[in-house]
């Protein structure tokens, strides 16, 4: 019963650092549980995959496909707090133009938006926009689907780079503001195979999505380590910033996966 509370715990801490969703109080918080409770990034990914799935859903007997993905976008951004498209502008903003590695991490830790960070906000919307709302046209029920799984699937890209590369952000700023900084490989594992048993389910519930769910996850898996390659050469490891950059990219490529394969069904 105490392995499963303690696990619990680290869910509901992950739910609290990338949400805005309430947790009990019994939960309570050390900080060594930042560093565990990265195996359930994919579960709140879940969580905020469902949430906007709802609304989209419920937006559908309503609206057009245009307005049911935006609200789709904003229900997530909400309930997430623009926690990763922060990160993605930021990274955007640091790593868009050639400068030095210290002054990459420097425009990072600027909380102000530059012309790349908002090109690259706007552009990250447009094409997650765009994606959803060709899902949404060609089956509401696609769409749904699609949403969830690439909210869950793309919490694994962090866990991956948490991995395989080491922290090169601040180290008095990441005290000052803690997150996870690492993730073992038991970490990874259990991650990956969270939105495996999601893969599973879908998969099971709708076998034509087999080639779709196969050529997401090879989608998915290309940006991670594309990020990967780029940011160890870049900056050598990652940061807070960079973490949330890769999971923006990889649930776009996703998505664009998911359309790409239409003409299958």
């Amino acid at each position: 019963m105490r392995p499963l509370l303690h696990e619990l715990r680290l869910f509901f801490t992950a739910l609290q650092f990338f949400t805005r969703c309430p947790v009990p109080a019994w939960v309570g918080f050390q900080p060594e549980w930042l560093q565990e409770c990265a195996r359930y990034f994919p579960a709140v990914g879940t969580v905020v995959g469902a949430w906007a799935a709802l609304v989209m859903w419920g937006a559908s007997w309503i609206w057009p496909a245009g307005i049911c993905a935006g609200l789709g976008l904003a229900a997530s951004i909400w309930l997430t707090g623009g926690f990763h498209e922060d990160g993605w502008a930021d990274s955007c903003d640091g790593l868009g133009g050639a400068v030095s590695r210290e002054k990459a991490l420097t425009i990072m830790k600027d909380s102000r938006i530059g012309s790349y960070g908002a090109l690259g906000l706007i552009l990250m919307l447009g094409l997650k926009a765009a994606c959803l709302v060709a899902l949404l046209d060609f089956n509401p029920d696609l769409a749904l689907l699609a949403t969830l799984w690439a909210h869950t699937a793309s919490r694994a890209a962090p866990v991956a780079l948490m991995h395989h590369l080491s922290y090169a952000g601040d180290a008095e700023h990441a005290k000052a503001k803690p997150l996870a900084t690492q993730a073992g490989g038991a970490t990874l594992v259990f991650a990956l195979l969270w939105v495996l048993g999601l893969s599973g389910l879908i998969a099971w519930a709708q076998p034509n999505l087999v080639p779709s769910l196969c050529a997401a996850w090879l989608a998915m898996a290309l940006a991670t380590f594309t990020m990967q390659g780029f940011l160890e050469r870049r900056l050598g490891g990652y940061t807070g910033d960079t973490l949330g950059a890769t999971q923006q990219l990889a649930e776009l490529a996703g998505l664009l996966a998911f359309v790409g394969l239409l003409n299958v069904f």
